[in-house]
C-alpha cells in the first residue's frame, strides 16, 4: 500500500540531505564552516525525520519506491532517535574536531574526510533502517562499515591504523556471513514467492513466513546471527569495538556506540520475526523459539563477559565500549525473550542506552582532551579542575549504571520483571551481571572525578550542552514516558510479535 505523496518528500530528504552533504564537506569541510555545515545538514535531516514519524503515527505503515522502503513505527523511531543523535554530536563534533586539528592531530585533508564520513555514515544508516529490501540492508550495513574503518583510521597512528584493520577483517568476515545467510533466506523465499524481485523484500517475506522451509530459515538465521551479531558487538564477535572506540575520534565512539550497534540490533529483531514465522507450525523443528533461545544465550554471555571486563580496562574509551558490549547484549537477551513487556522494555533500552552512551562519550572526549591522555590513572580531579565536564561523567554513569530515576533503570526493571515471569531462574545471572557492571563502573570513575588532579591538567573549551539535552531526556523517561512515545513503543511491539505489520 502506498501512502500520500509527504510521506515519501520526508523518505527522500532524511536519506537525500545526508548524502548531499558528503561531496559539499569533501571539498570544504577543512574550513570552520565545515563543522557548521555538519551540524546544519544533520539538523535538517532531523527535521525532516520527525515529520516523516508524525506521518508513519497518523497513517501508519506504508511501502514506497516499489517496495524499496517500508516505514513502520519500528524503523521510524529509530530513524528519528538516529537523526537527533547525529544531530547533538554534529553539535559537538564542530569544536571538538578543530581543537584536535589546532594540537597538530589532523591534517586539512583529513577534517575534510572526517566531515564527508561523517554524514556518509549517518546516510548509510538511515538507508539500512528504512529500506525493506533484505539486500539493499546488507549494502547500507557494509557502507557504514567502510565508513566507520574511514573514521577509526583517522588520527593515521599504529595503533588507529591496527584498530582500523581488526574492525574491517573481523566485520567483513561477519558481514560475509550475513551475505550467505541472506542468500539463503532468498533461495527459501523463491521457492513461495512468485516475482523474483520481491523475494527479499521484507513486508513479503513477513506475510508468506509459514510457507517458508524452517530447515532452510533456521540455517539462514544462523548466519545471519553470527554476521550482524558482529555488528552488534555480540562476545565473542566483539573483539573489534573497544579498540575501534579508543583509537578513533570521540564524535565517531558516540554514533558507533548510540546508533550503529542499534541498526545491526535492528536486523536481527526483523529476521527473528520472519524466523518465529517460517518455525511457529513446523514439526520438523525442534523448537519454534530456536531464532529467541539463540539471541538469549548471545546476549546473556555479552551481557555477563562485558561486565566481567569493565574491571580491567585501563583506558577510559574501551571502558565504556565495555559498557556498550553489555547493554547490547542485554538488549538482545530482552528481544530473544520476547513477549510484550520484553520487547517495550528493550525498546525503552535502545533509546536510553543511546542517548545515555552518547553522553558520556561527549563528556569522555573533553575529559581526554582536558587531561591530555586516555589512560584512566592519569585522569584525575575531574571536577575541581573543570566541574561541568566532572559532573557530567558522574551524572552519566549513575543513569548508564541503572541508578533511579533515569530511564535505564525503567528499562531494566520492565525485562528483569519480564524475565522473572518467563524465565526465573535467569533473574539470578542478571542481577550478578547488573552488581558487576556497576561496580566497575563505580570503581573505574570514582577517582576520575574525586582524585587530587595533576597540575598538568587545564580546563578547555567544552560544550556540554548534548550532555544536559541527553540526560534530561533520560531523566524524563525515567520518571513518565510521554504519551506520544509509549503509543509508539507499543505498536512497535506488536509489530515486533507479528501482528499489523501490513
Amino acid at each position: 500500500m502506498e501512502n500520500a505523496a509527504p510521506m515519501m518528500d520526508y523518505l527522500l530528504l532524511t536519506l537525500g540531505i545526508p548524502l548531499a552533504a558528503i561531496p559539499l564537506l569533501l571539498i570544504v569541510g577543512h574550513h570552520r564552516a565545515g563543522g557548521h555545515l555538519n551540524t546544519l545538514a544533520s539538523g535538517l535531516g532531523f527535521l525532516a525525520s520527525v515529520a516523516m514519524a508524525r506521518e508513519v503515527l497518523a497513517s501508519g505503515p506504508s511501502a514506497h519506491g516499489g517496495g524499496l522502503f517500508f516505514v513502520d513505527a519500528f524503523n521510524v523511531y529509530l530513524i528519528v532517535l538516529t537523526a537527533f543523535v547525529g544531530l547533538t554530536t554534529a553539535i559537538f563534533s564542530g569544536p571538538y574536531m578543530a581543537h584536535e586539528a589546532e594540537r597538530g592531530r589532523l591534517t586539512a585533508a583529513r577534517l575534510r574526510l572526517y566531515h564527508g564520513s561523517y554524514q556518509g555514515f549517518l546516510f548509510t544508516m538511515q538507508l539500512a533502517l528504512s529500506t525493506n529490501n533484505l539486500g539493499v540492508l546488507w549494502v547500507a550495513m557494509e557502507g557504514a562499515t567502510l565508513s566507520t574503518v574511514l573514521l577509526v583510521s583517522l588520527y593515521r597512528t599504529p595503533e588507529s591504523i591496527e584498530a582500523a584493520w581488526k574492525y574491517f577483517i573481523l566485520c567483513g568476515v561477519g558481514i560475509a556471513q550475513a551475505l550467505f545467510g541472506t542468500v539463503l533466506l532468498y533461495f527459501a523465499a523463491s521457492k513461495v514467492i512468485a516475482q523474483p524481485e520481491q523475494a527479499l523484500l521484507w513486508s513479503e517475506l513477513v506475510r508468506v513466513a509459514a510457507r517458508l522451509d524452517p530447515t532452510t530459515v533456521s540455517l539462514a538465521f544462523g548466519f545471519l546471527l553470527i554476521g550482524y551479531g558482529t555488528k552488534v558487538g555480540l562476545v565473542p564477535l566483539h573483539n573489534w569495538l573497544p579498540d575501534a572506540h579508543s583509537e578513533g575520534p570521540t564524535p565517531m565512539s558516540a554514533v558507533l556506540s548510540g546508533l550503529l550497534l542499534n541498526v545491526a540490533l535492528y536486523a536481527l529483531v526483523r529476521l527473528k520475526t520472519i524466523t518465529d514465522g517460517a518455525l511457529a507450525h513446523a514439526p520438523t523443528v525442534a523448537s519454534p523459539h530456536m531464532a529467541g533461545y539463540l539471541m538469549m544465550g548471545f546476549g546473556l554471555l555479552s551481557f555477563l563477559v562485558a561486565s566481567l571486563f569493565l574491571h580491567r580496562q585501563k583506558d577510559i574509551k574501551r571502558l565504556f565500549s565495555y559498557s556498550s558490549i553489555e547493554h547490547m547484549g542485554l538488549m538482545t537477551f530482552a528481544f530473544g525473550v520476547g513477549g510484550p513487556l520484553a520487547t517495550f522494555g528493550a525498546l525503552l533500552h535502545m533509546t536510553v542506552h543511546s542517548l545515555t552512551k552518547s553522553a558520556i562519550f561527549v563528556t569522555v572526549g573533553h575529559a581526554s582532551q582536558l587531561a591530555g591522555t586516555q589512560r584512566m590513572e592519569q585522569i584525575r580531579g575531574l571536577i575541581a579542575t573543570q566541574p561541568a565536564v566532572g559532573w557530567g561523567l558522574v551524572i552519566g554513569t549513575a543513569a548508564i549504571a541503572g541508578f533511579p530515576p533515569f530511564g535505564v533503570f525503567t528499562s531494566e526493571f520492565l525485562l528483569l520483571t519480564a524475565t522473572m515471569k518467563l524465565w526465573p531462574w535467569l533473574t539470578l545471572p542478571l542481577l550478578l551481571g547488573l552488581g558487576l557492571a556497576f561496580a566497575g563502573l563505580l570503581r573505574a570513575v570514582q577517582p576520575m572525578v574525586y582524585g587530587t588532579p595533576p597540575e598538568a591538567q587545564r580546563p578547555v573549551v567544552a560544550n556540554m550542552w548534548p550532555v544536559l539535552i541527553h540526560l534530561a531526556l533520560v531523566l524524563w523517561l525515567g520518571l513518565a514516558i510521554p504519551g506520544v512515545l509509549a503509543r509508539w513503543f507499543d505498536a512497535a511491539t506488536r509489530l515486533i510479535a507479528g501482528e499489523g505489520v501490513l
